[in-house]
């Protein structure tokens, strides 16, 4: 099943909760249609990133589209499903870009946090700098741009024909086809989308100024100090 807005009238990504225990969602409405995904902060994160990368590469003056007091969530909060696959691309001829969401598939749900438990500890772990995509080391920009170009690829493919993408049966007959959306939004409005997403995953946790792991406000054992200390978040 898939479902189209073409164009939306709006698109965001933020979160509900307090840092650390924070649920991320993307929601688009056309009209009186109302859709939200569940969605991983990683990919909230690599989103952003695509949208900045793929709009340099455009090369037209994008103005800063809607405010952020715009951007936040529309109730009721009832998400259709939680997206796995995401692929972004961008449309030349109507200066559009386009973005999909696919289910996740059943095999890869356990591995996914509860429902709602979508930002812990070791999601954390590695993400110095996040919300920022100039400034990153070297090795997180290259592997940055290798997933942004990775997701670019699937798009590719997936809308090789767009109207083949929905006659498109998996190899076991028995396994069920899994529900994909795809909104078409101008560049300002996912430009807002990139800058309210990097803002809303930079809320998170302070971090441990000697091993970079998010501080929790119940304490922080840190393992640079080999168990020996103990820091709190203030």
């Amino acid at each position: 099943m898939l479902i189209e807005f073409d164009p939306v009238d709006r698109i965001t990504a933020d979160a509900v909760g307090e840092p650390g225990k924070r649920t991320f969602y993307l929601q688009a409405r056309r009209g009186d249609r109302l859709v939200t995904l569940l969605v991983e902060k990683q990919q909230v994160q690599l989103l952003a990133a695509s949208v900045v990368e793929i709009l340099s590469r455009v090369g037209r003056e994008t103005d800063q589209g809607p405010e952020e007091e715009a951007m936040g969530l529309e109730e009721p909060l009832e998400p259709e499903w939680r997206a796995g696959r995401l692929s972004i691309g961008y449309q030349e001829e109507r200066d559009l870009l386009v973005l999909e969401a696919e289910e996740v598939e059943d095999e890869d749900e356990g591995e996914t946090e509860d429902e709602g438990e979508t930002e812990d500890e070791d999601e954390d772990e590695g993400e110095e700098g996040e919300g920022e995509v100039e400034d990153e080391a070297p090795d997180e920009a290259t592997e940055n741009l290798e997933a942004i170009e990775a997701l670019e690829r699937e798009f590719e493919e997936a809308t090789a024909n767009l109207e083949g993408l929905l006659l498109t049966q998996p190899d076991d007959p028995d396994r069920p086809v899994p529900r994909r959306v795809r909104f078409w939004a101008t560049r300002e409005q996912m430009l807002s989308l990139a800058r309210h997403g990097a803002a809303v995953c930079a809320r998170g946790r302070p971090r441990c100024p000697l091993c970079g792991n998010p501080l929790d406000p119940e304490g922080h054992i840190c393992p640079a100090l080999n168990g020996h200390g103990e820091l709190t978040s203030t």
